[in-house]
């Protein structure tokens, strides 16, 4: 089932890269494991998906759910009634503000059937759990919609520079020093606009700094 929905323009919650998270729920004596990574993208997302069902071949059910940055979606249920595993677990991704995240839900069936109103509770609190291991164990990061900067500018200028990135909110995230000063910077998307304008009166209209594609990164 693919699903669409708006992207954060300004920016979006995500598992650090590498990073996987788990949460589990008993219910009946059915066993639902959570399992939430960081993907960067659909073909990462169903490396991961293949890798949960191999990791459980033994499952009832391996139930995913992913949700990307620029606005994708897709879930299923697996063989379970329909809506009552996918759409919840999607449901919790999107509450929590997640993005370029999958999360599989593997259930090992413990003999009584839940019911659909069960279902949607059991898969929902196994994806909460996982989502909750993951903000205690510090790997939800966040991002942000920045504007890298490079400026190219004599020694003279660099310490009025570099005081003008912080002034206007940037950072300096690397410098090189030839004949001239080199600096790559980052801003959120938007504040790169102030920086431009001031380094261009402080080199009297020189163009010292390019402002290059916004991206989503940590900040």
């Amino acid at each position: 089932m693919t699903l669409g929905r708006d992207a954060t323009p300004g920016g979006y919650r995500t598992l650090r890269g590498g990073a996987e998270a788990k949460g589990e729920v008993e219910d009946r004596r059915s066993r639902f494991i959570a399992q939430l990574a960081h993907v960067g993208g659909e073909g990462d997302a169903e490396a991961f998906i293949a890798e949960v069902r191999s990791r459980h071949h033994d499952a009832r059910h391996n139930v995913p759910a992913w949700i990307l940055a620029d606005g994708r979606e897709r879930c299923s249920d697996d063989g379970e009634p329909s809506r009552t595993s996918g759409m919840p677990t999607l449901e919790v991704l999107r509450g929590a503000g997640l993005a370029d995240v999958c999360c599989v839900v593997t259930r090992y069936f413990g003999g009584t059937l839940l019911g659909p109103g069960g279902l949607v509770r059991a898969y929902t609190a196994a994806a909460q759990a996982a989502v909750a291991a993951a903000e205690r164990d510090g790997a939800i990061v966040e991002m942000t919609l920045v504007t890298p900067v490079t400026a190219q500018l004599p020694y003279a200028l660099y310490d009025r520079v570099t005081r003008l990135v912080s002034d206007c909110g940037g950072k300096v995230a690397d410098q090189l020093f030839a004949e001239d000063v080199r600096l790559s910077c980052v801003f959120r998307a938007g504040d790169e606009e102030r920086f431009l304008a001031a380094a261009r009166e402080l080199a009297s209209g020189e163009d010292l700094a390019r402002a290059g594609e916004p991206r989503f990164a940590e900040f």
